[in-house]
């Protein structure tokens, strides 16, 4: 692997594991699985298809993001918004 792609890769994979401490199956759960699909690609050479990956894995860092944005927001909006309090 070429040094800046190998750079992009490790980064990802702290960000995701940073990520994956939060996430709602438990933090263990989500490291197998990243270390997983990441032990699945080790081996790959071609530039192109490295860079596809690493668009894939930015796309599943906004899901998560997201995720728990939303969680958050549902959390926030039913400890003040939540009419059966009345």
């Amino acid at each position: 692997m070429a040094n800046p792609l190998r750079s992009e890769v490790i980064a990802l994979y702290k960000h995701l594991l940073y990520l994956g401490r939060d996430y709602p199956k438990g933090a263990t759960y989500f490291k197998e699985r990243l270390k997983h699909a990441f032990m699945k690609n080790k081996d790959e050479t071609d530039p192109e298809k490295i860079r596809t990956l690493v668009k894939r894995g930015d796309f599943v860092i906004k899901e998560l993001e997201a995720l728990y944005f939303l969680r958050k927001y549902r959390t926030m909006k039913h400890r003040y918004y939540d009419e059966h309090k009345k």
